[in-house]
């Protein structure tokens, strides 16, 4: 994470509603082949235990029951141009961004932990869109248990939480407004809005 204390991002129910919300990130872990990494949905299963799930044939799934892994969460972020902070000619170039690092020891689920687990993902998910809910019961019967094969779930019980939010808390107000100008012009809404929320 980003070293300088202004941009530390330490409140628990944010960093939680932002991992909820971004609900995609990057496992990595340490294996006897060299670190691998994973693209990976998760969910929290309580307050302190994220729960994900990965591909039987990923390279990491072998590895993970019982060893500590590093899950990462990029937000909205962009590159910020010394041009809009109409600050002078001596800023340089940067870059904002939103991020979250969660830090743990894995466990493997069993078989019915797993159902609950894409269950869960499914419904907090299919809430979010404007339709009648998927559910597996939409599936031809046996359906599901066959994809369900390909599929290894783990929780990660988080002992180490680190956020960012670097969002040009150093600059200015004239000079994040400027920012936050430029990176929508940019097409990106998400960080400029982020800036504005300072």
């Amino acid at each position: 994470m980003h070293p300088a204390p202004g941009y530390r991002w330490e409140d628990r129910a944010a960093l939680r509603d932002f991992v909820r919300d971004v609900a995609f990130g990057q496992l990595f872990a340490a294996t006897p082949d060299g670190p691998r990494v994973a693209q990976v949905p998760a969910v929290w299963a309580d307050d302190t235990t994220l729960a994900f799930h990965v591909s039987r044939g990923n390279g990491i799934a072998r590895h993970l029951d019982g060893a500590p892994a590093l899950y990462t969460v990029l937000g909205p972020n962009g590159y910020i141009s010394p041009d809009w902070y109409n600050q002078g000619p001596d800023e340089a170039p940067t870059w904002n961004y939103a991020a979250v690092e969660l830090e743990g020891p894995c466990q493997r689920m069993d078989h019915d932990a797993l159902v609950a687990h894409i269950d869960q993902l499914a419904a907090e998910h299919e809430a979010r869109l404007d339709k009648v809910p998927w559910t597996r019961a939409k599936m031809t019967p046996g359906a599901f248990e066959t994809i369900l094969r390909g599929a290894v779930g783990f929780t990660m019980d988080v002992t180490a939480w680190r956020g960012t939010l670097k969002l040009g808390q150093n600059k200015p107000a004239p000079a994040r407004e400027g920012a936050a100008d430029g990176s929508e012009a940019a097409g990106r809404r998400g960080i400029a809005q982020l800036m504005r929320s300072l």
